[in-house]
């Protein structure tokens, strides 16, 4: 298959594609021609990557996994270790987003937003204290 096919087949871009061959994520065959030939195993080792790359999987712990999943001698623990790893990334970074909320709701709260020339988001974001309060983004 050419790499307009695979694209197709995976609904990854070929410039995705080529990207995940120069890193040395995949190793299509080439033709005599010098065109990639994708084989079949191919195809879903892209579609295998496509999937973890929306979970939101790293680069590097693709390569594992797709190592791991090629391994048929593997433990599932350790795809399990690195699953695990990447949900708590995952629930940092939620814990985080929510903070980060909260203290923007706080903000567009105590903000009037009339003609007053005074307002607490602008403050907060100079870190300049309204009215002797402090808002504290933790």
């Amino acid at each position: 298959m050419n790499i307009s096919d695979v694209a197709a087949g995976t609904g990854l871009p070929a410039k995705t594609i080529r990207y995940y061959e120069d890193i040395g994520l995949i190793s299509p065959a080439r033709r005599d021609n010098g065109y990639r030939d994708f084989s079949d195993t191919d195809m879903h080792n892209l579609a295998f990557l496509g999937r973890a790359r929306s979970l939101g999987f790293s680069i590097e712990e693709c390569r594992a996994l797709l190592a791991l999943y090629a391994d048929r001698d593997r433990s599932s623990a350790e795809v399990r270790a690195i699953a695990q790893e990447h949900l708590q990334r995952i629930e940092a970074k939620i814990a985080g987003l929510v903070a980060m909320r909260d203290t923007l709701a706080g903000l567009i709260t105590a903000c009037h937003g009339d003609a007053r020339p005074d307002c607490p988001i602008l403050a907060d974001l100079a870190a300049e204290p309204v009215g002797g309060a402090t808002t504290d983004p933790d």
